[in-house]
């Protein structure tokens, strides 16, 4: 039975998506909790001859993606990232609290954009070690969050007060429809623009701008996907869009399709390929 009230957190059409694929998050040990927001992790089995392709809006936090051959951590991106689901597979993932990742890496996190970071650089392991430690636990997924407990607290670094800044600012971010400018955010903080930018390269990765644009657009994707009739045009002045041609463009621009034919997508029995 498929859980409704599971949050997407950018994954587009989480309740079609979770008919192909099963996605559990769990909780860090506590002494990590400061760093890393959960763990998360996707399996399949799939007699398609077609893959199913899912698409997620990113959040903007650090993943350490293990899977076969391709163990990495990404930094977050400001497009939509696409994964083909087809035969039989097994993903874990940590999704590092925003600016929770530098304390592991002390330097720029914008640095990782376009270059994905070998995990030997934060662990004593490299990339098919790991899948070993981890992957072959198999269905024991339990297990597998205790195995990457115990591998990071083995790492753990001081408590940075920024990221408990930046956390403030982005819940901030999330939870106030209102906020659509970067100035909104100083004024509330009362710190300078250039001191904002600064802080999220170092610490996100991505700038202020994006972050609100992001969680603006997740929220738009997130309404259609409950699949209740909905105004768009009243949609995009909710999210703080004064012109709906703005809205469209952003829309498009990350999520690959307009708002419009987005929701026709979830409210049909059409799988949702997007470019």
């Amino acid at each position: 039975m498929l859980n409704t009230n599971k949050p997407s957190m950018g994954v587009l059409n989480l309740q079609r998506g979770e008919q192909r694929f099963n996605l559990s998050r769990y909780p860090a040990a506590e002494a990590l909790s400061y760093f890393v927001k959960h763990y998360w992790i996707v399996s399949w089995e799939s007699r398609d001859e077609e893959p199913f392709m899912q698409h997620v809006v990113p959040n903007p936090c650090v993943n350490l993606v293990i899977e076969p051959g391709k163990t990495l951590i990404y930094a977050p991106s400001t497009q939509k990232f696409t994964y083909p689901i087809y035969g039989q597979g097994l993903v874990f993932g940590i999704k590092f609290k925003p600016g929770g990742f530098y304390p592991f890496l002390q330097h720029s996190v914008s640095s990782l954009l376009n270059h994905p970071l070998e995990v030997s650089a934060i662990l004593d392991m490299n990339g098919p070690e790991l899948e070993h430690t981890i992957l072959n636990l198999g269905d024991e997924q339990h297990s597998m969050v205790k195995a990457m407990n115990e591998l990071l607290l083995s790492k753990l670094p001081s408590q940075d007060e920024q990221v408990l800044q930046i956390n403030q600012i982005i819940d901030f971010i999330s939870g106030d429809r209102d906020v659509s400018k970067v100035d909104v955010v100083c004024d509330h903080f009362q710190i300078h623009i250039r001191k904002l930018q600064r802080l999220f390269d170092q610490y996100v990765g991505i700038c202020p701008k994006w972050v609100i644009r992001l969680y603006r657009l997740q929220n738009a994707a997130e309404m259609m996907d409950r699949q209740a009739p909905i105004d768009l045009s009243q949609l995009a002045m909710e999210l703080g869009y004064h012109d709906q041609s703005h809205f469209i463009k952003d829309f498009k621009a990350v999520v690959g399709c307009t708002p419009d034919e987005y929701r026709r997508i979830v409210c049909s029995s059409e799988i949702l390929t997007i470019s």
